[in-house]
């Protein structure tokens, strides 16, 4: 939201502020600062000049054009122009030599086109008034001659740009941005819809509400015969090109500017197009709209439309439709201003990607008793600027809604900051916000009153947060703050009007017995090592498209294809809750990839999303009245899906980096496959791995990860087709690993063992098995066989050549031996290495390599 300075002033008495204090002010109000930006501060030493002769010169490829102009001199000055929309007698804008335009720009004296120029005649771009270069600026007769062009047209202002978050929609006009203003700085407010509208049975166009759930107020008004020749007032264009809006004729210039100043969105239909009654209603199946910005549009059964009896002619608080827009010719002019549903309009503008002034305001929530005021100040305007003639009816369609009343204690905003605030301080406060506050517990809100959008304003919430002895009060919100619904909201604004810089600064008290579960532990160990494993964590969304399936090469039968569908998702694209962690690291690593960082390693913890069969579709909506019962609250959790918890790897390039030390190494599926170890070691677990084929992985190099019994995930060099489909580097490697499987198999408490002061004893052997063997089978044979003198063995060769044979591989293995008790001798060692070997040959097929 830009805003103007001098627009501001208008309804706050400000005093003698910069636009940087003001900024400051609003800022510490909660409203966030973009940008400030100066107008007109640089111009300097431009006059009003009045043209008294112009001579035409002839030979150039342009129109060019000698005037002499008066500009309030001894003498006129001479200027070579090249517009040719003035003509003598005209008063128009006049840089004289030494002057300064917007920018910096300095003119001087110069010849040009054979002839002395002094000066620079001006247009509404160059003064920077507008984006208007039509022509040259002329302004009204009368203007006095010499005058400084600055002053009279009030060149210089301050824009103050605002973000405005999504809960204070107020602030999306000069009205709410000047009520916040005159409260930070404790001055008058002087409220713009505080006009007094005539009182009439008369009715307008005619006009209903055929869907109470999509508008609660409707009004309607008219002019007739209104100039289309008619132009905006320089001082109307001014304001809304510095407010960020383009001026586009006096019809739509008079809507924009009372939606900028008030808040409310208008629009205007052409009379003479429209065809009977007009309804607000949803959309039929198959109705089609043809917007204004001439894009023909399939309609949503839940869009919230303008229609007459010709169907659709606009869509509600959006966008207006081509067969009723004002056109050059429009003399008879109805203005629509209405209440729309919030959420209704923010689906809408969403599912057609159409996103406008209005429907920000809308979406955000507009006050609803501005539509007969906004209304009326339109056809006013219209009237004084247009020469049109204000109908006298108004057609106003309503749905009764009961304002929302919320009881609290008066402590209870002190008690949320951790500063007392007296019951007068919290009562002043919400009543400068706008609130009527009543002294004492409404019986009626007591009882559990109920919001027009649901939500419970007394009752149990209200009895919850009251304390033996405590004052309550009840508070209505004002109608142009429908983000105030709980007693959370009144606490907010009270304290953001305190100040937030006079909360103390106070460390909460960790309670007694307190701290991370074993599974959180877990998680934290799990990024740390695999942080110090050179992995960079990420954070993707949670959402996936169907598309991912198939791009994982996933079988139809896969129940990772049973995903649960958002009901409103942030995109239409991924409508799903993840099922697995791989499509999120995947497209990171393309994004990543296509930036120059060729050498990736990415990894990411969180839970993905698989339902439970036989769940319902929906889970139970139940109210806040009261605490749910463990029946309802099973119903709930029996329509939540499963949400394990896993751990996820990818990386492709080079994992050990080249250099001036020598060439690096390729990452490949071995590194996925240590990644999982790293993980099992911090849940102080090993894995077993087996060769295995499971989708995205490539069928010959893909390890399943096993703990016990328990598959706990896979990890391996992806599917070539896979890397195909998501345009991944070649050879990419992945590991998906269950951290919930993890935790649930981990033993007890860590116990010290004992350490053995002996010396270690270490054994070499090689085997010779059959290629197909897995290494994990072999290791465990020789674990099992070794017995407990056994403390570790470690695979340090792999060997496949003439000298073991066709068909077979050569593993060797070193063996470390210690008691605790003593020295080990050759005789013990040997024993428990050719155990080992005996059990491997019976397990494995396992043959004594003897060279």
């Amino acid at each position: 939201m830009k805003v103007p300075l001098s627009w501001l002033r208008e309804y706050v008495d400000l005093p003698a502020v910069t636009a940087h204090e003001v900024a400051d002010k609003l800022t510490a109000a909660g409203l966030k600062l973009e940008a400030i930006t100066s107008h007109g501060h640089d111009v300097k030493n431009v006059v009003v000049g009045e043209v008294l002769e112009i001579e035409e010169l002839t030979g150039f490829k342009k129109p060019i054009r000698h005037c002499r102009v008066e500009v309030g001199e001894a003498m006129p000055r001479e200027i070579v122009c090249g517009a040719t929309n003035f003509a003598a007698g005209d008063r128009v804008p006049v840089v004289l030599p030494g002057g300064v335009l917007p920018g910096g720009f300095e003119v001087g004296a110069r010849k040009t086109y054979g002839r002395m120029s002094e000066g620079m005649i001006c247009s509404e771009r160059e003064l920077g008034l507008s984006d208007e270069h039509g022509g040259i600026m002329v302004l009204p007769a009368g203007t006095p001659v010499g005058a400084d062009v600055v002053e009279l047209l009030g060149l210089r202002d301050d824009v103050i740009e605002l973000e405005i978050t999504p809960d204070i929609g107020y602030a999306l006009s000069i009205r709410g941005v000047a009520r916040e203003a005159a409260t930070a700085f404790g001055v008058a407010f002087r409220d713009p819809a505080d006009v007094e509208v005539p009182a009439t049975d008369e009715p307008s166009w005619p006009a209903s509400i055929g869907d109470p759930t999509a508008c609660d107020r409707f009004v309607l008004r008219e002019v007739t015969g209104f100039d289309p020749a008619a132009t905006s007032p320089l001082w109307m264009r001014t304001r809304l090109s510095r407010a960020g809006m383009r001026p586009v004729s006096l019809a739509v210039d008079v809507t924009n500017y009372l939606m900028l100043e008030l808040g409310q969105p208008l629009h205007a239909f052409d009379r003479a197009r429209l065809q009977g009654e007009i309804v607000v209603r949803r959309a039929l199946p198959g109705e089609r709209l043809e917007t204004l910005d001439h894009v023909v549009r399939e309609l949503d059964p839940d869009d919230i439309l303008i229609t007459d009896e010709s169907g659709p002619i606009s869509m509600a608080g959006t966008m207006g439709g081509l067969e009723t827009e004002i056109s050059d010719g429009s003399t008879d002019i109805v203005i629509e201003a209405a209440h729309f549903s919030a959420t209704g309009i923010s689906r809408e503008s969403r599912r057609h990607g159409l996103v406008s002034e209005a429907s920000k305001r809308f979406e955000r929530g507009v006050d609803r008793e501005l539509p007969l005021v906004a209304s009326w100040k339109a056809v006013r305007m219209l009237a004084e600027l247009g020469g049109a003639q204000a109908g006298a009816g108004v057609t106003h369609a309503e749905v009764e809604v009961t304002p929302a009343r919320i009881a609290i204690p008066a402590s209870y905003p002190g008690r949320v900051a951790g500063v007392p605030y007296s019951k007068d301080t919290v009562i002043a406060r919400l009543r400068q916000v706008g609130c009527t506050v009543t002294d004492g517990d409404d019986p009626a809100v007591r009882k559990g009153g109920v919001a027009p959008t649901g939500v419970v304003t007394g009752g149990a919430l209200a009895a919850k947060l009251a304390v033996t002895g405590d004052d309550m009060i009840t508070v209505t919100p004002p109608s142009w703050r429908p983000d105030l619904t709980d007693p959370n909201d009144l606490a907010e604004e009270v304290i953001r009007l305190e100040g937030y810089e006079t909360l103390p600064s106070v460390l909460p008290s960790a309670p007694a017995g307190a701290g991370l579960t074993e599974g959180q532990r877990l998680r934290r160990r799990t990024g740390r090592a695999l942080a110090e494993g050179g992995y960079v964590e990420v954070l993707s969304y949670p959402f996936i498209s169907p598309d991912d399936f198939d791009r994982l090469l996933l079988p139809a039968e896969d129940a990772r294809r049973a995903a649960v569908r958002l009901a409103n998702p942030l995109s239409e694209d991924e409508p799903l809750m993840r099922t697995t962690l791989l499509p999120g690291l995947l497209k990171t690593l393309v994004r990543n990839v296509g930036r120059g960082f060729a050498d990736v390693a990415l990894f990411e913890t969180g839970p993905v999303y698989r339902p439970r069969p036989n769940a319902p579709e929906t889970a139970p909506v139940l109210g806040v009245e009261r605490r749910p019962s463990p029946e309802e609250l099973a119903s709930i959790e029996a329509a939540l899906p499963d949400q394990p918890v896993r751990v996820a790897v990818v990386l492709a390039g080079e994992f050990e980096r080249s250099g001036w030390w020598g060439e690096g190494r390729q990452a490949s599926w071995a590194d996925a496959v240590q990644a999982a170890r790293l993980v099992a070691e911090e849940a102080r677990l090993e894995l077993s791995i087996s060769a295995d084929q499971h989708e995205p992985w490539h069928p010959g190099r893909c390890a399943a990860l096993y703990v016990g019994d328990t598959l706990v995930g896979h990890a391996g060099e992806l599917h070539p087709r896979v890397i195909e489909a998501y345009g991944l580097p070649p050879r990419t490697a992945a590991m998906e690993l269950e951290l919930t499987r993890l935790e649930q198999a981990m033993p007890g408490p860590v116990q010290t063992p004992a350490v053995s002061a002996y010396p270690v004893a270490t054994q070499d052997v090689a085997l010779i098995v059959p290629d197909f063997t897995p290494v994990a089978d072999v290791e465990a044979a020789l674990r099992d066989g070794a017995g407990e003198l056994l403390e570790s063995i470690r695979l340090f060769d792999v060997y496949a050549g003439e000298q073991v044979g066709e068909g077979n591989k050569s593993l060797a293995y070193t063996m470390r031996f210690r008691a605790p008790d003593r020295t080990l001798t050759v005789e013990e060692t040997t024993a428990a290495r050719d155990a080992a070997v005996a059990l491997a040959a019976d397990r494995v097929g396992a043959q004594l390599r003897s060279s």
